[in-house]
Parts: structure tokens; sequence; C-alpha cells
């Protein structure tokens, strides 16, 4: 793997599931703790610590604990250009869809009129200073339920960014069903933003089903049990609906037992589309360059493969056709 794994570190990529506060890395994180001392520590070793997940529940107790260091517009924007940084020079990303959960900033405080300020000017200095292209996903924390999917739904009509291109749903899956949310997605799919659901990661394929029928989603956030439903498989493949599979998150929170038993290569052989991407890459100890390794080795690819998984997640994206073609050509051009 190490020729691969030199290939991969240089190769230009694009990434479709990666969260904006889970991106946060150590560094950053550590940076907020200090501004906010509580219960996120800003010591590296107690972080490493901290971050070492039971399942996905104590996940998203984590998650939520760095969520509420974030208190201030200056900490939106030292977040988003800190993980924007990340992406350029760790990843060689030059192009992200950064999800984002404004609905736990506004709680927290910060108006919605100045974190899409925030954003906005660090989206601009990213493109700017590291030549990496960022878009924004709003999306409903499902834990929040129903009041949250109704203030997301009212910042994405009522104050929407440059950047920002579609909707999104995470959080837990297990008792928050998706039907609830179809008049949401209904009304951001009428004011042009595209449906990008989590959906199978922790439940099973109904949920994805609900995702495809109900909220009309163009992409499916992790969709790790599609694997349990031939009839799903094939109708994923018949309509190109792409997969974003980040294995070692599924490993992390426990939704998949062991990295021998991902479903990606059955995804792969049913002909779905399958992006790879990283989640929340600091918190499960891994890079997008390292999920890239994982699927090569899983799907048994050269790199060739590795250039065709590249430019799926570029045809997956939602951006303009000329930078989707560019990004392609370097794709195929590239050459360590």
């Amino acid at each position: 793997m190490t020729d691969l794994s030199a290939f991969i570190a240089g190769l230009p990529k694009a990434e479709l599931h990666v969260h904006h506060v889970g991106s946060a890395s150590p560094r950053t994180v550590a940076a907020l703790a200090e501004r906010h001392p509580g219960t996120v520590p800003s010591d590296p070793d107690a972080l490493a610590e901290f971050f070492a997940f039971r399942d996905f529940a104590h996940f998203i107790e984590v998650y939520l604990a760095v969520v509420d260091l974030i208190r201030t517009p200056e900490d939106i924007h030292l977040l988003t250009y800190e993980v924007a940084r990340e992406m350029a020079e760790g990843q060689n990303l030059r192009y992200a869809e950064l999800t984002c959960t404004p609905y736990t900033s506004v709680l927290a405080g910060i108006p919605i009129e100045a974190y899409g300020e925030a954003i906005e000017d660090a989206r601009l200095a990213a493109e700017r200073d590291f030549g990496l292209r960022l878009q924004w996903i709003y999306d409903i924390p499902g834990e929040f339920g129903v009041p949250a999917a109704d203030a997301t739904l009212g910042y994405v009509l009522n104050h929407p960014t440059d950047g920002l291109v579609a909707f999104g749903l995470g959080g837990p899956e297990v008792g928050v069903p998706r039907p609830q949310f179809e008049p949401h997605f209904a009304a951001a799919r009428a004011a042009g933003l595209h449906s990008v659901p989590h959906a199978g990661e922790t439940t099973g394929p109904e949920t994805i089903w609900d995702a495809l029928n109900l909220l009309g989603a163009e992409r499916i956030g992790h969709g790790t049990s599609a694997a349990q439903d031939p009839e799903l498989l094939a109708h994923l493949a018949a309509t190109g609906v792409p997969l974003e599979v980040c294995p070692s998150s599924n490993i992390a929170t426990r939704a998949v037992a062991t990295l021998a038993e991902h479903p990606i290569t059955a995804f792969r052989d049913a002909g779905v589309v399958v992006t790879v991407n990283s989640d929340d890459p600091p918190m499960f100890s891994t890079t997008l360059n390292r999920e890239y390794e994982i699927a090569a080795e899983l799907l048994g690819l050269d790199e060739d493969g590795i250039r065709d998984l590249a430019k799926a997640a570029v045809r997956a994206a939602f951006v303009d056709d000329a930078f989707k073609d560019g990004l392609c050509a370097e794709i195929d051009a590239y050459r360590p």
C-alpha cells in the first residue's frame, strides 16, 4: 500500500460527506477549549481519550460537547478556515461540500445572519488562500426533531448564502423517523436545493427507502444497510443514486463490526455508485487519504481504479459541469 498511499496523497480529490464541526482538528478543538473552558479538554492526549467512542450514542454525546465550543461568529470563522486548511494542505482536496448544522449554533446564541457571514467569509478566504472550493449543506440535527427542521428550513429559505447547495438530515436515526421531515425536504427542494439525508447508517433498509421515496434523496449519507436488501441495491444502481460511504466512521460508531465486513464491496458489485468520504475525520482518527487507502484495499483497486473512485465523487457533486470536467481532467492527468 506504500506506493498507492503516496499516489492517493497527491491525487486531487473532492469530498461530499464531511461535517463542519466534526472536521475540527485536535489543534482547533484545543484552541476552542482554551477559549471556552469546560467539559472538553485542551490537552492533546486527553482529547484523544475523549474521542474514544463506545457506540453511536456516545459519539453524539461527544460531538455535541464539541458543538458547545462554537459560541461566537469568530469561533465559526476559525473552525471553517482551519477545516479548509486541513482539507487543502493535508488531503489535496480541490472541492468539498461541508455539512453544516446552523441550528445548534443559533441555539448557542449566534444569530443566523452572523453564522452565514462567518462561513461565507471563510469560504472566500479558503478559495483565495488554498485553492479549495467549498459549498454548504445545511442539515437538520435529527435528535432535535421537528422544531429543528422548522428552524433549519427557515434558514435556507430566508437566510441563504451563496455557497448553499443542499438540505440534509443527520444525527441519530433510531427513534427519529424520516417521514416527519417530508414537508421540510419538499419545501427545500422547491427552493432549488438538493436533498442529501443520512439514512441506513444505524437502521435498516427501510430508512433508505423513506429517504428516497419521501425525502427525494439524490445521494444517501452512509446507506450502510442497503446491502441487506437486494431490491434496494438494484434500485440504487438503476437510478444512479450515489452512496456516501465512510468506512472508518462506520467502525468507530459500531455501525459495522469490522472493515472486513464492510458492505462497500457489495455496493460496487451491485453496480451502485460509491463515493468515499471521511465524515468526522479527526474524531475517528482518520483522513480522506486514509479512507481512500481502505477503499482501495477492500475493493482491490490499482491507480486507475482509485482515479475512477475520485472522479465518481466529482460527478456526484452539486457543482457546475465546467468545474467537474476540469477537476476530472486534472485527476486523469495526475502522475505522482
